[in-house]
């Protein structure tokens, strides 16, 4: 899947493109003041393709397993994020090269747990679970009350969702978090790759590590699994809707809609997880996981719309003490001027000493 940017509150749906995407097109670029209904359409584009991507993977495990339609998914991603960000991989240093190789072990790992997790659950449930863990980030370092109650609500809905009982499968659940954890990562990480890298290229060389380091993988796995031309198709075509097509379609979206909106709108993905799994895998949610994923899915948004207004205000209140300081240097420097304009005055009106 795709994830969210910082300035977002951070993340997009989890996966390669995510942060490439949230990475400015150009450094001059300025931010938009208010979303348009194209960014919009957009967005919803992006949001719909990487769901859809995992159902297209799903109807793979039968045949594949989780394991190796990741195998597939990450080849044909890596190469095509290859192709379209051409990265100069000869110019990282290891300063560079070190976190973009954590990322690269979080996004296989996250894919990996995710699909599992999906194989298990459900694909509602498991994205679901999985999006606790951007909304964990935002509320880690947070102390208000509103945050705490944001956080409660993630929590209900969560027990709603998986409705722990004897039969429920812990293996998947635990999938599904060890997959929120890995976005959480993810997040952490392109915060440093962003300070590091320039671009898109972190992203970009992280999936390519990423898919260099499924090669033996696949190689040990695949001949084993005996794959259909129908399941290779299914997991490429995952690769394609769930890395490639998000990357393109948030990277004009990001221009046309502000970061804190982008990072809100990614409060859709459990739903259209839930949508696609219905429609594509037949995965029916009782009630209670509609009511589960409502939960988070609101936790998520009012944690986003109180930290962007926090962040808002921070930056007003940045901007007028910057305004202030200049006033207050501005007039420092005309009474020094004055200073000097009567120490120069008082000098010309002294009598001259006169040689005797």
């Amino acid at each position: 899947m795709t994830t969210t940017a910082e300035g977002a509150g951070l993340p997009t749906a989890p996966g390669e493109a995510a942060a490439a995407a949230t990475a400015p097109p150009t450094a001059a670029a300025a931010p938009p003041a208010r979303p348009d209904a194209t960014g919009t359409l957009l967005m919803l584009g992006a949001a719909a393709s990487n769901q859809l991507g995992s159902g297209v993977a799903a109807l793979a495990f039968g045949v594949l397993g989780p394991v190796g339609v990741v195998v597939v998914r990450q080849w044909v991603a890596g190469v095509l994020l290859l192709l379209l960000t051409r990265p100069r991989l000869r110019e990282l240093t290891w300063s560079q090269w070190w976190p973009v190789g954590l990322l690269a072990l979080a996004v296989a790992t996250m894919n990996m747990s995710l699909y599992g997790s999906v194989d298990r659950v459900g694909l509602g449930t498991a994205v679901t679970l999985e999006f606790l863990g951007p909304l964990g980030v935002a509320l880690v370092r947070s102390r208000r009350a509103v945050d705490l109650l944001c956080a409660l609500l993630a929590g209900a809905g969560v027990v709603v969702l998986v409705r722990p009982q004897p039969t429920t499968d812990l293996l998947g659940v635990g999938l599904g978090l060890l997959a929120a954890a890995c976005w959480a990562a993810y997040i952490v990480l392109n915060r440093v790759i962003g300070t590091r890298v320039p671009g898109a290229t972190g992203p970009a060389a992280a999936a390519v590590l990423s898919a260099l380091a499924f090669v033996p993988v696949g190689v040990v796995l695949l001949p084993r699994l005996e794959p259909t031309l129908l399941s290779v198709v299914c997991a490429a075509t995952a690769g394609l809707l769930a890395s490639a097509v998000p990357f393109v379609l948030d990277l004009l979206a990001l221009r046309r809609v502000p970061a804190g909106y982008f990072g809100l709108f990614m409060s859709v993905h459990p739903v259209l997880a839930a949508l696609v799994g219905l429609v594509v895998l037949q995965q029916v949610l009782p009630w209670t996981g509609w009511l589960g994923i409502a939960c988070v899915v609101v936790a998520n948004t009012v944690a986003g719309v109180v930290g962007g207004t926090g962040r808002r205000r921070a930056a007003r209140a940045a901007r007028v003490a910057d305004r202030e300081a200049e006033s207050v240097g501005a007039q420092a420097e005309a009474m020094g001027g004055q200073v000097e304009a009567s120490g120069a005055q008082a000098e010309a009106a002294s009598p001259r000493k006169v040689r005797r």
